[in-house]
């Protein structure tokens, strides 16, 4: 007997956006890398921003987070919101001898029973006391994970989560994912080309290739001509079918999606 998965979260909709983008642009040596890029991000969202190599994924996140600033347009985050960001990369260097334990100390660990309570949730309980430089790939994403969640963020970044995991455990971090996007009531954005997998943890794909493509439900962004010409028609039919069977949101209403005509999603 199958068991379904719980729906996801409902995104409060009449909330203001946590984080909002508006006619973002942004240049490196005389080549546009991000065009007119808009969106926003609200309340218990969970959102996905997919795309090609070089589609400007990671620098529209760190215009996002403030980490660089875009050429035009303007970033808005909401007054005092708080954000955890899980970076694509992070390598302890042997020279650097923290356990877990201490690594967390130096981001902020203060609240002991919160910090071992969400150590469990993340099974590392088990490795709070290991180097950091011992851990496999899946324990150093989640204890990164968990130097997010000491923040109690409002809003949860991730660029590319499962970056060092192996095919077995991504499945099974984005089911965490979401199981902590519901029992923390955050908002997640992240970068993802785990498409399959992804696709039935998100509630909004944004398909970029330095301006936004198409969004929407995932099914329909599946369904889009420019995700096709992006990624191919069977990775589309695949996915609509891996859609179908794993989605959490039949009946509820979906947004209809947006499309955008820029210059077509190929364009050098």
């Amino acid at each position: 007997m199958i068991t379904r998965p719980s729906a996801l979260q409902k995104t409060d909709t009449s909330a203001p956006p946590l984080l909002e983008a508006a006619g973002i642009c942004k240049f490196y040596a005389g080549r546009e890398i991000l065009h007119d890029v808009s969106l926003a991000i609200r309340p218990r969202e969970i959102v996905t921003i997919v795309g090609p190599n070089g589609a400007g994924k990671t620098t529209l996140l760190s215009c996002l987070l403030g980490l660089t600033r875009p050429d035009r347009g303007e970033v808005t985050r909401a007054e005092g919101v708080r954000i955890g960001y899980v970076p694509q990369h992070f390598r302890p260097h042997s020279s650097m001898p923290l356990n877990v334990r201490s690594f967390l100390e130096l981001y902020g660990m203060r609240d002991d029973n919160r910090t071992e309570a969400l150590a469990v949730q993340l099974d590392v309980d088990a490795v709070m006391d290991r180097p950091l430089t011992a851990l496999s790939g899946g324990e150093l994403r989640r204890v990164l994970l968990l130097r997010a969640l000491l923040k109690s963020p409002q809003l949860l970044v991730l660029d590319e989560p499962t970056q060092g995991v192996d095919v077995a455990g991504q499945g099974e971090f984005y089911r965490l994912l979401k199981s902590l996007a519901e029992s923390q009531n955050l908002a997640v954005l992240m970068v993802s080309h785990d498409l399959h997998v992804v696709m039935a943890s998100t509630q909004r794909v944004i398909c970029l290739n330095r301006h936004i493509c198409c969004e929407g439900a995932p099914e329909r962004v599946g369904a889009d001509p420019q995700f096709k010409a992006l990624f191919g028609e069977e990775l589309a039919k695949q996915l609509a079918l891996y859609h179908h069977h794993h989605s959490h949101a039949h009946g509820i209403h979906e947004p209809a999606m947006e499309h955008h005509h820029h210059e077509g999603c190929n364009h050098g």
